[in-house]
């Protein structure tokens, strides 16, 4: 079924509005779920709530229940190696992050990761990764790739992912110098995401799991995130995010984008 009247202008304008009572409760609160983590991080709901509003008003309930199927679509990924890169990037660049700080004198203690925790916190952040991506990734990449390309499509997504978690990162008082280069990370992740999402069969669930596993990296980077540094991170993540525009991006431009719409 085509879906052409989908808007990500609309999508993003509904979920920044649905966002503003969590924005509000967060400055009125002074409370962390976890370390470096804002009560207003519960927001995690809105961009999947908005795309189900907007699928349901543009093509009715059986495509709104089709949307939230797709949090589990590990059937579409085509074949089971972009397992790989969707599971190990993320952990592979925090160790880059780790090794750099390391190298370049700054005082990192060494990880103390335990399973069942790590599992713990995975199985947490699948369901708040699952509450963004539903939006981001099953709602609003498609028809951006639609109207330019893999690109410039994560790029804008990127961008806008970002600029909906400043004000929480401000509230939990981060500097603007590190807000900027976090936002570097961010954006370089979501061009990775979506050359991931358009080469391993626009997974929605793959898109889950990348995000989930990212969370875990930078929450179980010692201790519980504390020496997280955006700017290590973000440098590495950009370089990632180029080559795997050169070495993924090549058949996900608009043309192929055009023809998926219509799936």
């Amino acid at each position: 079924m085509a879906m052409r009247s989908r808007s990500p202008l609309k999508f993003f304008l509904l979920t920044f509005a649905l966002a503003i009572p969590f924005w509000v409760v967060g400055g009125m609160v002074n409370l962390q779920i976890l370390l470096g983590l804002p009560l207003a991080a519960l927001m995690f709901v809105c961009p999947g709530l908005a795309a189900l509003v907007l699928v349901r008003e543009e093509s009715g309930p059986t495509e709104a229940k089709a949307l939230l199927k797709k949090a589990l679509d590990y059937k579409s990924i085509s074949a089971n190696i972009w397992y790989a890169p969707i599971l190990l990037l993320t952990p592979a660049i925090s160790v880059l992050a780790y090794l750099t700080l390391r190298a370049t004198g700054t005082h990192v203690p060494i990880p103390k990761i335990s399973v069942l925790p790590t599992l713990a916190l995975f199985a947490i952040f699948f369901v708040t990764a699952s509450g963004e991506e539903l939006g981001w990734s099953g709602y609003a990449l498609d028809p951006l790739q639609q109207r330019s390309n893999s690109l410039m499509a994560g790029l804008l997504l990127g961008t806008v992912w970002a600029a909906w978690h400043w004000l929480p990162l401000v509230q939990i008082h981060r500097s603007v110098e590190w807000i900027a280069w976090w936002t570097l990370w961010s954006i370089s992740a979501r061009v990775i995401m979506t050359c991931l999402y358009n080469r391993s069969g626009r997974s929605v669930f793959g898109a889950v799991l990348y995000h989930a596993v990212s969370n875990v990296c930078w929450q179980s980077f010692p201790v519980h995130g504390s020496f997280f540094d955006p700017r290590a991170t973000g440098l590495i993540t950009t370089f990632v995010a180029v080559v795997a525009s050169i070495a993924w991006g090549p058949r996900t431009v608009a043309g192929q984008a055009r023809r998926a719409w219509v799936d």
